[in-house]
């Protein structure tokens, strides 16, 4: 069970937070004394830090500095704050995601889950087959019977969240967060191009409609056919 530490004065989210990633079945830990953060984090041991900008003694960026310096945990900034230059500020300083108040909790467990995959690297040393399909995770190509395909590194990243979530609505936010790399910002345009080009690949295999749209909700990757 992965540990996340909430960095958060505000007692009414605190416990907002911790109440609903104990039901997505996270173990959550909470500062307390924000004099003493640093030493709090050095005893919870978290694989997740949630930091929060806007704090008593000193603000967020102040410990996320401090934190880089010493740890390689992934951090998500939470902040009331969304504008950019900030946002561009808290990327630059080491923090791996960054989430605006107010948020839905289904958002931010799709952040958590999508930084702690990518931070620890889970599952990368399995390749992903699905009827004739197969994602090879250390080439980043797709085979389909005796045909392989080159794919860039987007386009291997949706294929991956694709087929690990074959028949389930996979949404456009989980979409970007699987193209949000290096603390560079992938828009939505940027997705969209990249779902294209993953549906014309699919069909020069001769796979047509395997990726259907959900109007307003995502996509579903149906392997039926494959």
């Amino acid at each position: 069970m992965d540990k996340i530490l909430v960095i958060e004065d505000d007692v009414k989210l605190q416990k907002y937070i911790k109440e609903y990633l104990q039901a997505y079945d996270f173990a959550v830990e909470t500062i307390t004394d924000f004099d003493h953060v640093i030493e709090q984090v050095e005893e919870a041991k978290p694989q997740l830090i949630l930091l929060d900008i806007n704090l008593p003694s000193f603000d967020g960026f102040y410990y996320l500095k401090l934190l880089r310096k010493r740890h390689n945990t992934p951090i998500i900034i939470l902040s009331a704050h969304s504008d950019e230059g900030e946002q561009i500020r808290g990327m630059e300083f080491g923090a791996d995601d960054y989430v605006t108040k107010p948020f839905s909790v289904g958002i931010l467990v799709a952040k958590i889950n999508a930084v702690l995959r990518r931070s620890y690297a889970r599952d990368e040393e399995n390749d992903y087959t699905l009827g004739g399909l197969t994602l090879h995770n250390e080439s980043m190509k797709l085979q389909y019977e005796h045909k392989t395909m080159e794919l860039s590194k987007n386009e291997y990243r949706l294929l991956k969240i694709f087929m690990k979530n074959a028949g389930e609505i996979v949404t456009r936010e989980e979409l970007l967060e699987a193209l949000w790399d290096d603390h560079v910002f992938v828009d939505d345009n940027t997705l969209t191009v990249n779902i294209t080009r993953v549906k014309r690949k699919l069909s020069d295999f001769g796979l047509e409609d395997i990726i259907t749209t959900k109007r307003g909700v995502g996509y579903v990757f149906d392997p039926v056919g494959c």
